[in-house]
């Protein structure tokens, strides 16, 4: 995205997408209980854009929908991601992004956890702690520039 980083993948191998999912009438009627599911989430995040390429999130494979469980009854959402190379400089930054596009999405009573998938990354267990320190998130998002790369990978694709 920003024209004075040099790009760490270069070549990222691209993936085809999922289908957007079948709405039921259910789901579609204000007056039938619906709970938050796994595919939910997954279409939540799954169009965030990569902050390198012109990418989303889902068609990099950073982001699958067997990596997000979430449970309606407890109140609790967990997303593990894929940085596209092991030590991807960009992994705080996606895993921050997707943290922010679920904290505004989801109400508030979801306890969110964004993970690192295990084994994927170089830093993994620094960058989980860090997506898993609310203080750090907060002073992340104070920071004018950062919160403005975070809303361009939330606001998605731009027309090339």
């Amino acid at each position: 995205m920003s024209g004075d980083v040099r790009v760490q993948n270069v070549n990222p191998q691209v993936f085809q997408a999922t289908g957007e999912r079948d709405v039921t009438a259910d789901e579609e009627d204000d007056t039938v209980i619906d709970e938050i599911d796994d595919r939910e989430v997954f279409d939540l995040i799954r169009c965030i854009s990569d902050p390198e390429h012109p990418l989303t999130l889902e068609e990099l494979n950073v982001v699958e929908k067997s990596s997000v469980h979430v449970s309606d009854k407890d109140n609790a959402v967990s997303v593990e991601f894929t940085p596209t190379i092991p030590h991807c400089s960009m992994a705080t930054l996606i895993g921050l992004s997707i943290r922010v596009k679920l904290l505004r999405a989801l109400p508030s009573r979801f306890k969110v956890d964004v993970l690192i998938s295990p084994g994927t990354h170089a830093s993994e267990h620094a960058v989980n702690k860090q997506l898993a320190d609310k203080e750090r998130v907060a002073a992340a998002l104070e920071n004018g520039h950062l919160l403005e790369v975070v809303n361009q990978c939330l606001a998605g694709r731009k027309s090339l």
